[in-house]
């Protein structure tokens, strides 16, 4: 999953940040709120985490207006335990969820799949393309019922490919979006990666169906019933 965190206090963005890593998350990061929302009102996320009180725009300006332009993306607030009044009014604004200093990743994580999953809802959550099935949430692909060993890069790849099969993906939107670049490298981290995938599925004797479009990048097409 795709989120945008925003956090001011550095103690707290540094193992929050390292914890999501852990999980698999792939993690845009900003210390303010003038830069947070920029990023939340361009770029398309699965979640925000988005801390009340940061410097510039803070957290309930930023969720406001949010909800004006009509962005849905599940927004969890971080705050401190003695701010009820912020947390009863974010909740009006239309937060999703909030979670009190101090906290456990853990839970932040657990917190995130839930307010993901009620946003997206169970099906979405459980991407089939014939024999090959991916699971967002225990993050656990199958092809012919048998398990693919993928690694954390790996499966973000196939999962944003599979989200919206037929689209087509440049190198760099997949650098963004899978390994968090907003540059281009100039690698080719993305054709080795899809090479790998590719070939664990085929050991098992199944097809990727990620396509190579020349000179563009990538696709994930359904195969033909």
């Amino acid at each position: 999953m795709h989120i945008l965190f925003v956090e001011d206090e550095s103690r707290i963005a540094n193992f929050v940040r390292a914890g999501l890593k852990e999980q698999g998350f792939v993690v845009d990061y900003f210390d303010n709120g003038d830069d947070g929302y920029i990023r939340a009102m361009e770029n398309e996320y699965d979640a925000i985490v988005l801390d009340i009180m940061i410097p510039g725009k803070d957290g309930l300006f930023i969720l406001k207006h949010l909800r004006r332009a009509r962005r849905n993306v599940p927004v969890i607030l971080l705050t401190a335990r003695n701010e009820l009044d912020d947390r009863l009014e974010g909740l009006n604004l239309g937060a999703d969820d909030y979670i009190a200093k101090p906290f456990f990743v853990e839970e932040l994580v657990a917190r995130i799949h839930a307010v993901v999953r009620r946003s997206t809802g169970d099906r979405q959550n459980l991407l089939c393309v014939g024999p090959l099935k991916l699971d967002r949430i225990t993050r656990e692909v199958t092809c012919n019922q048998q398990i693919v060993e993928l690694t954390t890069r790996e499966f973000n790849l196939l999962e944003y490919l599979m989200r919206s099969p037929g689209r087509v993906f440049t190198r760099m939107q997949i650098l963004e979006h899978v390994w968090g670049y907003d540059f281009n490298p100039n690698t080719n981290v993305v054709d080795v990666c899809i090479q790998r995938i590719r070939k664990k599925i085929d050991l098992i004797g199944g097809t990727s169906w990620i396509e190579s479009v020349r000179g563009v990048g990538y696709r994930f097409s359904k195969p033909e019933s």
